[in-house]
């Protein structure tokens, strides 16, 4: 009698994983539903967490993730609230919630930090959450047009990979 519980628990175990695993899987490779959009700092501001109508964004490395279903992570009064709505690279290279390191700015990073901000962005934000754009700041100079000079192969830890 043991024995077939044990093995229904071992089963029942099993099926959990794998229908776990199935659907980080389609996650992560799931195209997006709706085209992907460029965010300024205002507009970015508005998805933080704070109104229930709407989803939670947040962005790092310039790429915007919609991280909704990670409210209890990321929503109104969530331990990690602090980094929604803005571009967080710097606080999440550090895994700082100071508010001086809730920024774009990677200025001044050690190895250490820029490897953790890579493993972070790969492992988690982009297997976890879909991507729903950029940041302005990205792609545009300081008065809105267009940087043609910029090149995204060339930016510090940026990866062709990270735009698809």
């Amino acid at each position: 009698m043991a024995t077939a519980q044990l093995s229904f628990l071992c089963v029942f175990l099993c099926v959990f994983l794998c229908a776990t695993s199935a659907r980080d899987f389609k996650l992560k490779f799931k195209a997006a539903t709706e085209p992907v959009r460029l965010f300024t700092e205002e507009e970015l501001r508005r998805y933080d967490g704070s109104q229930d109508s709407e989803p939670v964004y947040m962005a790092v490395k310039g790429v915007v993730f919609d991280v909704t279903t990670g409210k209890e992570f990321y929503g109104k009064d969530a331990p990690y609230n602090a980094l929604v709505g803005k571009d967080s690279t710097r606080a999440v290279a550090k895994m700082s919630l100071d508010p001086a390191d809730l920024t774009s700015d990677t200025t001044g990073l050690s190895e250490e930090q820029l490897q953790s901000l890579d493993s972070i962005f790969e492992g988690t934000y982009k297997t976890k959450y879909p991507i729903v754009g950029y940041t302005a700041s990205r792609i545009l100079k300081d008065d809105g047009s267009p940087d043609e000079d910029f090149k995204p192969e060339d930016q510090p830890h940026f990866k062709i990979k990270d735009e698809f």
